[in-house]
């Protein structure tokens, strides 16, 4: 590593693990600077939302190199200006508060100290492409706590010590301090390391083999040299919880620790232990789409400050669609269950009305605000550019197989994503995969594009869907939880509430109107409580049970809103069949689909 600059140190100590204090210690080499500029990202790429993490640095102070105290001003919420009028060496120490248990930002515990580099590394403005070195003081930690992290080594004989080529770089090595178990794999070319928080009797050896073909799925899917030599998994193990952020070499993962297999236990895979191997394949597979290929606004992103683009139906929602269909493909879950995964995706998009009001591109757009800030009446509002996105990918997929004669896939497109995009460190464009397919496979999906990823038509699986053999029905709900993605031959639920519930001590509060639907007819609205319908004290079962059987067109409903009580007459009307379902009518085109690379 050779810069003009010399580089930046950092040392990275916790303070204190019961107030949740990281200590940071900063050296500035000579800059020839009157003042020196520091500042904190304000978001993390990965995460498209302002998060603001300069607002846990808890005290900050300078100093330059004979130990004279420096002058240093806050010009911003996220900025320091430090008089420098020696133009020499400047120190900065300071403290950072951790704890939030999330992928995003930093947290300390009496099991583990974790953080991004977003949330401690301050930014040098005068230097941000010269070579950036961090040391990990691991002194006053119980003797039980280890640390990793993906960061290169400084030297190989150097314990503790790392440095990156530039503050993009070294703020995407995310660092976990503590107790844990660990485990290594090897794939191919790539050497894997799963690491899980704390010392709980968790089968990390069985996580292991299963995670093996999944992610050599990915390694084969993309036919190159890997663009890593090493990864790791960093698993944040708590109660509850659950997220994944993408790294270059590695990822952040959370999850409930008791979601995962226990040692001793049968080899049964639960859904929740699925959605855990499938948010690992998520994160692995976003080494290249995203971390590699990634929109030309994001190939070197201001971190301040929103960074729009239109392109996240197509990194977050081709990934969504990637993560399961590896698990499949490596043979994790049935195609049966797949296939019931795929119809609980399609029920999510189809049960909300924003799909009508809102596109993937838009929602791309506006994740900032109105994705990553959802509220109870944002199902009416706005669709999910990872689920509608992952759909999308299905659709492209079978639309690419139909026009080229089966010659080129989804598939195909990624490869050529990474080499003409990823492999280069070129960004893509709004029309990239419109160019791609036309010039590559002669294939035309410009119409599809532009009504269902910039218009807010819903995906022609119906029009599709032949292509792998497969058909598409509908149903009603049978129960409140019911997710639809699979048949049912005695649906229970003929009757529609419109509105999602939850029990109270009296009655049921009102979480969610959906538009249109019965309660949003009767004038109902969020947060208000139920206490009777047709003249019964009601919870949430009652509720649907009394509107199953009513023979009347509409019942008297009984709401507190605000301390008021009021009347108001719920229609009696017939459940939409809104939960999807696919069947297979080709078994081998069903299985030359879903077993294609």
């Amino acid at each position: 590593m050779t810069s003009a600059i010399p580089a930046i140190q950092f040392t990275l100590k916790v303070a204190s693990i019961s107030q949740h204090l990281f200590h940071i210690h900063m050296r500035i080499p000579a800059l020839d600077q009157a003042s020196v500029v520091v500042s904190l990202p304000a978001w993390i790429p990965g995460s498209y939302m302002i998060r603001d993490f300069a607002r846990h640095i808890v005290e900050i102070t300078a100093w330059d190199e004979h130990n004279g105290q420096l002058s240093l001003s806050k010009t911003d919420k996220q900025t320091w200006s430090i008089d420098n009028p020696d133009r020499g060496v400047v120190y900065v120490q300071y403290q950072v508060f951790a704890f939030d248990l999330s992928v995003r930002s930093a947290f300390i515990n009496d099991e583990y100290a974790f953080c991004n580099g977003t949330s401690v590394f301050l930014q040098v403005e005068q230097a941000q492409s010269c070579e950036y070195q961090l040391n990990v003081d691991m002194e006053g930690l119980p003797e039980n706590w280890r640390l990793h992290t993906s960061m290169p080594p400084l030297h190989e004989s150097q314990k503790n010590h790392f440095a990156c080529e530039s503050y993009l770089d070294f703020i995407d090595h995310p660092i976990f301090i503590g107790r844990c178990q660990t485990q290594t794999f090897s794939v191919g070319k790539v050497d894997f390391t799963l690491l899980l928080s704390g010392d709980y009797l968790i089968d990390i050896k069985r996580i292991c083999d299963d995670l093996t073909p999944i992610c050599l799925h990915h390694l084969n899917l993309f036919d190159d040299e890997p663009p890593v030599s090493s990864y790791l998994f960093i698993t944040l193990l708590s109660d509850k919880g659950y997220g994944g952020l993408e790294h270059l070499n590695s990822t952040a993962l959370l999850f409930p620790r008791f979601d995962l297999p226990l040692m001793g236990e049968a080899k049964q895979r639960t859904d929740s232990y699925i959605n855990f191997l499938s948010l690992c394949s998520h994160e692995f597979f976003h080494t290249w789409n995203v971390k590699r290929i990634k929109p030309e606004v994001l190939v070197k992103p201001n971190l301040y400050c929103e960074v729009y683009t239109n392109q996240l139906w197509m990194y977050e929602g081709f990934t969504s669609y990637y993560d399961e269909l590896a698990v499949a493909r490596a043979g994790i879950i049935t195609p049966q269950k797949y296939l019931e995964m795929l119809g609980e995706n399609l029920t999510r998009v189809m049960q909300g009305n924003g799909r009508t009001r809102q596109s993937v591109a838009e929602s791309s757009f506006d994740a900032w605000t109105r994705f990553y800030k959802q509220d109870a009446s944002s199902v009416n509002h706005i669709v999910s550019y990872y689920v509608k996105g992952g759909l999308i990918a299905l659709a492209l997929d079978l639309l690419i197989r139909e026009q080229s004669d089966h010659q080129h896939s989804l598939d195909s497109l990624m490869r050529i994503l990474w080499q003409q995009f990823g492999k280069r460190n070129l960004g893509t464009l709004d029309n990239s995969v419109v160019q791609l397919c036309k010039e590559h496979f002669q294939v035309d999906v410009s119409d599809f594009v532009e009504q269902v990823v910039h218009g807010t038509q819903d995906v022609p699986f119906d029009q599709l869907l032949h292509v792998a053999g497969l058909s598409l029905h509908q149903r009603t709900r049978t129960h409140k939880d019911d997710k639809g993605g699979s048949p049912t031959e005695k649906p229970t639920h003929t009757r529609e509430l419109g509105m999602i519930v939850k029990n109270t001590e009296v009655g049921v509060i009102i979480q969610q109107v959906k538009d249109n639907l019965a309660a949003d007819q009767a004038g109902l609205q969020i947060n208000d409580r139920i206490i009777a319908l047709d003249g019964y004290e009601v919870n949430e079962n009652l509720l649907q049970r009394l509107v199953e059987v009513s023979q009347e067109d509409s019942l008297p409903i009984t709401i507190i809103r605000d301390g008021r009580l009021l009347t108001r007459s719920f229609p009696v009307v017939s459940a939409e069949k809104n939960l999807f379902y696919l069947k297979i009518e080709n078994e081998s085109q069903f299985a030359a689909w879903l077993g294609d690379i």
